[in-house]
């Protein structure tokens, strides 16, 4: 037990300057963030070899566009052949006019230096409904910890435990946020607390 609490007071290192930094977003930012999955559709088709962020289930590579010969489905249809990163033994087959899940190439190094730097202004975001915590928006993802965090704060204070479902989410949030820098910096993921903390306190 003294090892889990060690270890959640090390995963949010980087956010410690966040009380004394807060400040508030735009109605367009929050208007980007809560329809960034409608607008992610829109952009034009990924190509092979590509790594994308497909919904919730984190980094993965573009391996092939094709048809797919399945009873009952579309022909004609295009579909992108995707490998996880986590799981290369894995494959997601995904239309490629898919309306209903959210798709977007992983952010640039530029990009991903700069949400660092970023990380102690963007504000907690709750989101009521679940299915709105799945989302492929990193800073999203960065409001959503944030806001885990703070509750679990809370109710440590109180003498409880953070619920189980807000564990579950905190964990995927931090899954999908760690696991794409880690591909775009070039470091493990298991890394990233240690380097985004050093970021922070620079």
């Amino acid at each position: 037990m003294q090892n889990i609490q060690k270890n959640a007071e090390k995963l949010f290192c980087s956010f410690h300057k966040i009380m004394k930094m807060k400040k508030k977003y735009t109605d367009s930012c929050r208007l980007f963030v809560l329809k960034s999955n409608r607008k992610e559709n829109q952009k034009k088709m990924f190509e092979v070899g590509e790594y994308i962020v497909y919904g919730c289930k984190g980094v993965c590579q573009v391996e092939e566009i094709t048809h797919i010969d399945i009873p009952g489905s579309n022909k004609d249809r295009l579909y992108y052949v995707l490998a996880p990163l986590e799981d290369r033994n894995g494959k997601i087959y995904a239309p490629t006019d898919n309306a209903k899940v959210a798709m977007r190439k992983v952010i640039t190094r530029q990009e991903a230096e700069q949400l660092i730097e970023e990380m102690p202004q963007i504000e907690e975001l709750w989101v009521a409904n679940e299915k709105q915590r799945e989302t492929c928006d990193f800073r999203a993802w960065i409001s959503i910890i944030k806001t885990l965090y703070f509750r679990k704060k809370e109710r440590i204070a109180q003498g409880k435990k953070i619920t189980s479902l807000d564990e579950r989410y905190l964990k995927a949030a931090e899954n999908e946020l760690y696991g794409e820098l880690s591909l775009i910096l070039g470091l493990p993921k298991s890394q990233m607390e240690d380097f985004i903390c050093r970021k922070l306190e620079a």
